[in-house]
C-alpha cells in the first residue's frame, strides 16, 4: 500500500533553511522558559513528598479545598486532575508523617463538604533524597541513550549521520518536554519512559531515511548530495506516513480513552511521535547536507 505514488519529488531541501530556523527558535524558547522558571514542573517521584488524588461528588474550586485543609500542612499545592471533581493535593510531607496527614486531610474535606462527598483514589509517598537520585538518573538515562543512539548511527553510517541523528534527538526531546510543561504535566517517571520511547522512535525512522540516502549515494555519484536526499526523502515518504500515522493512531487513542492517569504518557507521546517524524526530514538530513565537502566523501560505509 502507498500512500505517495513513486516519482514524487516534494521539494525537502529546498524549505531547510526555514525548518532548521523555527526549529532553533523553538528550541531555544523552550530552554530560556524553563531556565525563567526555575525547571519544569516535577512531580512527587523526583521532587518527594505525598500526592493524594481525591475525587468529589460534587466539583468545588481549589479555593473551597485549600480553604477545608487550613495551613497546617505547610506549602499545599492543588491541581486539578481533568476530570470533573478530581484533584491531586500535594503536601511537603513523607515517611511516618504520611498517614496522620492522609487522616487528617480526609477528616478536613469531610468536615467541609460533607460525610460521603470525597473520596480519596490514592496516596503516594517519595522521600526528598530518593527523588533527588532518581531525578538524577533520569537525566542521565535520557542524555545517554541520545548519546548512544547517535554514536550507533556514526558507526553504522557516517559520523555526519550520527551528528544529525543526535541533534535531532536533542531537537524532539526538548520540543515534547517544552509542550509538556506549558501543557501543565507534572514530569514523572512515566513522562520519562515517553520521552525514551521517543528517542527510540525518532532514530528508527533516521535510520531509515540514512539508509535510504547511502543507497542512493552509491548509486547515482553523480548528481548533488542535495539531489539524492530530496529523492531519498520522497522515496521514503509513504513508508513514512504510514509508520506514523498508524502509531499517532494508538497513541491518539490512548490519550482520549486511557484515562487521567496515563494522559501525560499519550500526550508526550502523540508530540514526540510528530516531532520524530519532523526531524528525520527537516534537521537530521540538512545536517548530513551540510557536512558535505565533495563528491569523494559520498563512499560512505560498505
Amino acid at each position: 500500500m502507498e500512500l505517495i505514488k513513486p516519482g514524487t519529488t516534494f521539494n525537502f531541501v529546498g524549505i531547510r533553511h526555514y525548518a532548521v530556523v523555527i526549529s532553533t527558535i523553538l528550541n531555544l524558547a523552550v530552554i530560556v522558559f524553563l531556565i525563567l522558571r526555575g525547571g519544569p514542573n516535577y512531580g512527587v517521584d523526583f521532587s518527594g513528598g505525598t500526592v493524594m488524588h481525591v475525587k468529589f461528588k460534587t466539583p468545588p474550586s481549589i479555593s473551597d479545598v485549600r480553604a477545608a485543609l487550613g495551613s497546617e500542612f505547610g506549602d499545599v499545592t492543588i491541581q486539578d486532575f481533568g476530570a470533573a471533581g478530581e484533584f491531586l493535593i500535594r503536601l511537603p510531607l513523607t515517611g511516618e508523617e504520611t498517614a496522620k496527614a492522609s487522616k487528617q486531610v480526609s477528616e478536613g474535606l469531610a468536615n467541609k463538604f460533607g460525610q460521603g462527598q470525597v473520596e480519596i483514589l490514592r496516596v503516594e509517598s517519595v522521600g526528598p533524597r530518593v527523588g533527588s537520585d532518581l531525578r538524577r538518573k533520569a537525566f542521565l538515562a535520557v542524555c545517554f541513550s541520545t548519546m548512544m543512539m547517535g554514536v550507533y548511527i556514526w558507526f553504522r553510517f557516517q559520523w555526519r549521520f550520527g551528528l544529525g541523528a543526535a541533534v535531532a534527538l536533542v531537537h524532539d526531546v526538548l520540543i515534547t518536554l517544552g509542550a509538556l510543561v506549558v501543557m501543565r504535566y507534572e514530569i514523572d517517571l512515566t513522562i520519562v519512559a515517553a520521552l525514551l520511547t521517543v528517542v527510540g522512535y525518532s532514530v528508527h525512522d533516521t535510520v531509515i531515511v540514512s539508509d535510504r540516502i547511502r543507497e542512493n549515494m552509491r548509486k547515482s555519484r553523480r548528481e548533488s548530495m542535495a539531489s539524492i536526499i530530496n529523492s531519498s526523502i520522497n522515496e521514503t515518504l509513504s513508508r513514512t506516513i504510514l509508520t506514523s500515522g498508524t502509531a499517532l493512531l494508538v497513541t491518539l487513542a490512548l490519550y482520549f480513552l486511557g484515562g487521567n492517569v496515563i494522559n501525560g504518557f499519550a500526550f508526550a507521546l502523540v508530540v514526540g511521535f510528530i516531532t520524530g517524524t519532523y526531524s528525520s526530514i527537516f534537521i537530521a538530513s540538512p545536517i548530513v547536507l551540510a557536512f558535505e565537502r565533495a563528491p569523494a566523501a559520498r563512499g560512505g560505509r560498505r
